[in-house]
This record gives structure tokens, sequence and C-alpha cells, in this order.
């Protein structure tokens, strides 16, 4: 099957969990979007929850979504295009904070319906910057060409988190590709956190419920991680991009860890921790930048 024409919209049915999962962080807007996304159902967080899985992914997830915001913050480029974003709304709180053009991008039903919600979370608020919502197969370079033209003069940087797990080998090498000529015609960096390296969940001491397990196996989430992060560097330099930096694991802002910690036993912990790093978010540059 062509990947432009490749169905991806079952991917989304993940994001409502996700959302519900973040919704007990302090991630910009999760909390207030999970109430709406279950309304008329009122949402609450359940911190007295003692499960040692839901506490260790959304540890995960938090820290995930704050390491890109820090290795975002170090620069200066003011054109940002996020990718298959989800329900996350980095790009609504970046241009709260600074005069930004930020482009959100996710398949047109997410897009639809985070319109909605980013009407209602902007509602009353004052913004410094511009954010554009538009649908995008990450795989079809000349919408993506398109959508790049909407900004402005200057460099540009370009993030994503929960993309390159659900891309074959085939379809890594397309996407970097387009993202690569891009770089090369308006200069700037790729933010990714999906440096996933293959460990079974049994090792990690994690035990996933039914249907996660099913949506992963659908999508070849294991196959489709790298064997070591060794290999994923080779990849990337292969694709012509280098590591320009690596965020660092900063758990002082996830207040998910304290719940992790209550919920787990020693053995879990040693566990988690004789495992080690399982993900990097790099930020990438262009080889012959």
């Amino acid at each position: 099957m062509n990947s432009v024409n490749r169905d991806f919209s079952i991917i989304s049915s993940s994001a409502k969990s996700l959302l519900l999962m973040k919704g007990h962080t302090d991630i910009p807007f999760a909390r207030e979007t999970a109430v709406l996304i279950e309304y008329p159902k009122e949402f609450y967080p359940d911190y007295d929850r003692r499960d040692v899985t839901f506490w260790a992914r959304t540890l995960h997830f938090e820290s995930r979504y704050w390491s890109i915001d820090q290795l975002l913050s170090e620069l200066p480029v003011k054109n940002i295009l996020e990718l298959s974003s989800g329900f996350s709304f980095r790009g609504l709180d970046v241009i709260m904070k600074k005069d930004a053009y930020y482009i959100d991008t996710d398949l047109p039903d997410v897009i639809n319906i985070k319109r909605d919600f980013v009407y209602a979370l902007k509602s009353g608020k004052t913004t410094q910057g511009e954010l554009e919502l538009l649908p995008l197969n990450v795989l079809d370079e000349k919408r993506f060409q398109e959508i790049i033209g909407h900004f402005p003069r200057g460099e540009v940087v370009i993030l994503n988190e929960g993309l390159l797990m659900y891309l074959d080998a085939s379809e890594k090498e397309k996407l970097c590709t387009i993202i690569k000529k891009i770089l090369q015609e308006r200069g700037g960096y790729w933010i990714t956190a999906d440096v996933y390296i293959k460990k079974k969940n049994e090792e990690i001491g994690i035990e996933l419920d039914n249907e996660t397990k099913t949506f992963f196996y659908r999508h070849n989430v294991e196959e489709n991680k790298f064997e070591s992060f060794k290999e994923a560097k080779a990849f990337f330099r292969d694709m012509g991009f280098i590591v320009d930096k690596e965020a660092r694991i900063d758990h002082s802002k996830s207040m998910s860890l304290k719940y992790l910690m209550k919920s787990a036993s020693l053995k879990q912990l040693f566990k988690m921790r004789i495992v080690g790093k399982i993900q990097a978010t790099w930020r990438l540059r262009l080889t012959d930048s």
C-alpha cells in the first residue's frame, strides 16, 4: 500500500486514554482537556490509585513531554511545527508565553476535535503568538511542504512525540528524507522524543492491559523500535542527521513520581532501575549544517 494513502486513523484511538492519564499531571492543559473530553461525565484525577503500571507509564509520558520543552526552550527559533500531536496542547502553551508561529498537525479527525478544545481553552486568555491547527499525514511530502510554506522567513523546528514507533523502516526513511529537505531549505532542528529501544514490558516490570497489548501488536510498536541507541544514532546519521543534544531526564517537574514511589515495592523499583534507559529525546541537526 502506498504510504501516503495508508489509513493511520486508527492510531488516534489511543489519544483519549493517553490524555486521561496525562490529566493526572501538570502538563499544560492536560487536566482541563480531560475534563472536556469526559463531558458530560466528570473527570477527577485518582491520586489514591495504587497501580504501578499506571504510574510508571504516567511518569514516562510526563517526563517525555518535559524533555521536548527542555530542548525547545534553548532555541531562538520562532517557527515551530509539531507532527502527530494528538491531544497535546504544547502549541497553545508556547504562544501564550512568547511570540512564536506554531503549527500543530495530526490526522483530520483529531484536528477537527482539537479545534473545539483550543477554542474553549483559549477563552479569556491572552496570546503572544499565532497557532494554526492543520491536518497532515506526515508521509505526504506535498502537503508537508505546503504547510511549511505557512511560516514566515527563518529557521524552523520540527518536533514530535509518539510517532516513529508507528512507522516501519521505509516509512521512517521517507519521513527523514522529507524533514532533511526542509531543513536544507530553511535551516533549523528536529526534536524527536521517539528514540525507543526494544525492551519487553516484563523486563521493566510493567504489565499492560489487553487493550494496550492488542493496540501495540496491531501497529507493530515493538518491532518498529530501535535495537539500541547506537543503532538509532547510525540510522539518523545514514539519513543525514547528527545528535545536537540529548535531553536530560529531569523528574523534578514530574508530579507522578511520588505516586509511583507510593505504589511500587522495593523489588519493583529495583527492577526498573537495573533495566535502565529505554527512551531518549534528541535534538537533531543536519550533518552538513
